[in-house]
């Protein structure tokens, strides 16, 4: 059974509403213009909208008194058929408000799960919309049978809403537990996919929704992925082959968009369809740097990755849309993300640069070492041979010194007991002299706390 009240908004006129709190940061843009955006990629026409800044919502309403009142003046003369705030409400409020107003009432939360219920086309994505729809739902089940509540009948009686109210939470609960357990598998699934595919670099398009990563995935791969001017009009992820120079074939995967504010129900549900992100070498952050609040959404962005635990990653910052903005903003946005590369997904613009960047990237996973084993132990001669690059051998009676340069991810499986392993830079130092061979950072990973490498190739 599934139980989704966020009926769609196609072909309502909506209201838009926005409460600014104290501890709320200004934005550079119109306050409700991307509530806007969200409510006309819901299919909803804007009727009207209503700002106000508070110190503290109120109680009841969210709205102060006033406003509550021009709020009621404003669907009456608009006819509007929902009201939209840019806030999340909890059940009481939004029971109040369409009690005042006579209009449907929707938080942020609610408005963007159905945008993502009507956009999620794989079942992956169908099934972790709808645990997050149904997680939001749970405690606004009594909201939704309020007009049975004048059916109760007499004493000891309990009335028909209220038992269908029990039967409904106890269906939604095994509902909820059922697709856990089916997304649990999927994320396995996913896991064991993203493992198979290990020997190859992956690099991930991660970015505010709408920012353009589905026409730079087209415009680096040849690929013909579904990119339209609107928001969320990616919830899947798709990867495809980018032939890197240099490189040779390289993954690249596109993912779902970010936004601020992004309803944590919806980060764990789509914590498969994450994973590319999670397991990639590099992330893209694609930002539209023709977009006034290009800095907040980078910043929303990055507070996104830490929610999901990848923050650390090494990351190149992508200035999309540079055709369209102006130059004084791309400086800025430059002199705050020293780094970062301007391009045009659109036009082309820039697209040499960022291969060399990302290429530049990706040459940093890479470790350059001595590693001396056994002549007799072939299986660990293939598996450098296979994952990275044998720049010279030299012989020792039984044993074997190979120069090679080696991802940090494959040299942090190679067992110690196989193998002494001397990590060494090469670059000359200030004398003009080669530096000795120096232990450097491999990125975290332990050999101790890996698979040995006869459990690997």
């Amino acid at each position: 059974m599934e139980i989704d009240r966020n009926q769609s908004v196609d072909s309502e006129s909506a209201i838009l509403v926005g409460v600014q709190l104290a501890d709320t940061p200004p934005r550079a843009e119109e306050p409700l213009d991307e509530l806007a955006g969200l409510v006309e990629s819901a299919g909803a026409q804007i009727a009207g909208r209503l700002y106000q800044r508070r110190s503290t919502p109120e109680p009841a309403s969210y709205l102060g008194k006033g406003k509550l009142e021009q709020l009621k003046q404003l669907v009456e003369a608009s006819e509007a058929d929902v009201v939209v705030f840019d806030n999340d409400l909890s059940p009481a409020q939004v029971r109040n408000l369409e009690e005042a107003t006579g209009a449907k009432v929707l938080d942020r939360t609610e408005l963007i799960l159905d945008i993502f219920s009507t956009r999620a086309q794989t079942h992956e994505a169908r099934l972790a919309v709808e645990l997050a729809q149904l997680e939001y739902s749970l405690p606004r089940l009594k909201r939704m049978w309020t007009h049975l509540s004048r059916l109760k009948m007499g004493v000891g009686m309990r009335g028909p809403g209220e038992k269908q109210l029990e039967t409904d939470r106890r269906l939604v609960e095994k509902r909820i537990s059922d697709l856990k357990h089916d997304l649990d598998k999927v994320l396995h699934r996913k896991e064991r996919e993203v493992a198979a595919r290990s020997d190859r670099m992956t690099v991930s398009l991660v970015g505010y929704t709408n920012a353009g990563k589905s026409t730079l995935l087209n415009r680096l791969t040849d690929a013909s992925v579904y990119a339209q001017d609107q928001l969320f009009a990616t919830l899947d992820t798709r990867t495809r082959q980018w032939r890197l120079p240099g490189w040779g074939p390289v993954l690249l995967s596109d993912t779902v968009g970010f936004i601020r504010d992004l309803p944590h129900r919806l980060i764990a549900s789509f914590k498969a369809t994450l994973e590319e992100s999670r397991q990639a070498d590099l992330l893209l952050h694609v930002a539209d740097a023709s977009s006034p609040s290009a800095e907040d959404q980078i910043r929303a962005v990055y507070t996104v990755l830490k929610e999901i635990g990848i923050e650390e990653k090494d990351t190149l910052l992508v200035l999309n849309k540079a055709d369209a903005a102006d130059e004084a903003s791309l400086n800025v946005l430059e002199s705050h993300y020293p780094g970062s590369v301007r391009l045009s997904a659109k036009t082309g613009e820039g697209i040499d640069h960022l291969k060399m960047a990302v290429s530049d990237a990706l040459s940093r996973e890479f470790v350059e070492a001595d590693i001396e084993l056994s002549v007799g132990n072939g299986k660990l001669l293939a598996y450098l041979a296979k994952h990275g690059e044998i720049l010279s051998r030299t012989f020792n009676e039984e044993r074997v010194t190979v120069h090679c340069r080696v991802p940090r991810k494959y040299l942090g499986r190679v067992s110690p007991k196989e193998a002494d392993i001397r990590p060494r830079d090469d670059k000359p130092a200030d004398n003009g002299q080669p530096k000795a061979p120096t232990v450097v950072d491999l990125g975290g990973v332990s050999p101790s706390d890996n698979a040995p490498m006869g459990d690997v190739a």
